[in-house]
């Protein structure tokens, strides 16, 4: 049950579609493409517009590329036990070429439908929810595939699904 209700579609007024906007495009900063999630977020304008500057680097400015970093969210979304972002996220790992027997093993915590770079995110996601850090093993194996500032990305979008997860957890923010 819903915490928090989305910012009703009479409330939309100049300020809140700037605050949407380090992520989305003025024509879609409205309440049909911002969707449940970002309309509900838009209850705390001055949050919502920081937060998204800092997703919107994760989205569309990482140094990681787009499967790389669907695979960690879909980990951190299975983490945090949220559903609305594996449902939200499916799709999109979908378009970066994700098929649905990988998607599939990054739930089961691997297979052999993985690459072995995937196997490695899921690997490093699982040891930061579970550790809070990354061991000298996992971080020498993410430095053969990864340079610092794509490790650094991944550690942060990780971090930035399991906080996200939990903002809508508790908020019961669902995709209805």
């Amino acid at each position: 049950m819903s915490r928090i209700t989305p910012l009703p579609d009479e409330q939309w007024d100049s300020a809140v579609r700037e605050a949407l906007s380090p992520l989305l495009p003025a024509d879609r900063a409205n309440p049909r493409d911002a969707g449940t999630l970002l309309a509900t977020l838009l209850r705390h304008e001055s949050l919502t517009q920081a937060y998204l500057h800092f997703n919107a680097h994760l989205l569309l400015r990482s140094t990681l590329t787009p499967r790389v970093r669907e695979v960690a969210i879909l980990r951190a979304a299975l983490h945090r036990e949220s559903e609305y972002l594996w449902d939200h996220h499916v799709p999109l790992a979908r378009r970066v070429g994700l098929t649905d027997a990988e998607i599939a093993a990054v739930r089961a915590g691997g297979g052999a439908d993985l690459e072995d770079v995937d196997l490695l995110v899921v690997a490093a996601a699982d040891e930061l929810d579970t550790r809070n850090t990354l061991s000298a093993s996992t971080w020498a194996a993410l430095s053969d595939y990864f340079d610092e500032r794509q490790r650094m990305d991944l550690v942060f979008t990780v971090g930035a699904y399991h906080l996200l997860a939990l903002a809508v957890n508790a908020f019961g923010i669902d995709g209805r």
